[in-house]
């Protein structure tokens, strides 16, 4: 059962989902967002064994300063045996994702139970 998605900052919500931590992505992921929201997914990201999923559909904008921020959360989540995972359905992200090869790092699904479902390994961890 999804819980209501408490405000951690203006561009990002946090909430419990069948044993994850789902991180929304809210508005513009910009070099301004992303020195807000660094700090909470150090947070949520430096736990060992950590289970996260980043939500990005309501993200109408994101940038590399986004991109730098999931690539250095991935990093910090693997190397502490945990998972991650990325739902992303905006075809301008995608894109985005595709190009910079992040894709092939943190796999996009169409939603938070789709992620889920390859959750038998970490996500990414090639």
């Amino acid at each position: 059962m999804r819980q209501e998605p408490v405000p951690l900052t203006r561009q990002l919500s946090m909430y419990a989902y069948r044993g994850y931590t789902v991180l929304e992505f809210r508005g513009e992921i910009d070099i301004v967002a992303a020195t807000e929201i660094g700090p909470f997914l150090d947070r949520f990201t430096g736990r060992p064994g950590a289970r996260v999923v980043f939500d990005l559909r309501p993200a109408e904008f994101f940038d590399c300063s986004g991109l730098r921020l999931l690539y250095r959360a991935r990093a910090r989540v693997l190397e502490r045996g945990g998972r991650l995972h990325l739902v992303c359905t905006h075809p301008l992200t995608l894109r985005v994702f595709r190009v910079t090869g992040l894709a092939r790092l943190l796999p996009p699904h169409p939603d938070p139970d789709a992620a889920l479902a390859c959750s038998g390994a970490a996500s990414g961890s090639s």
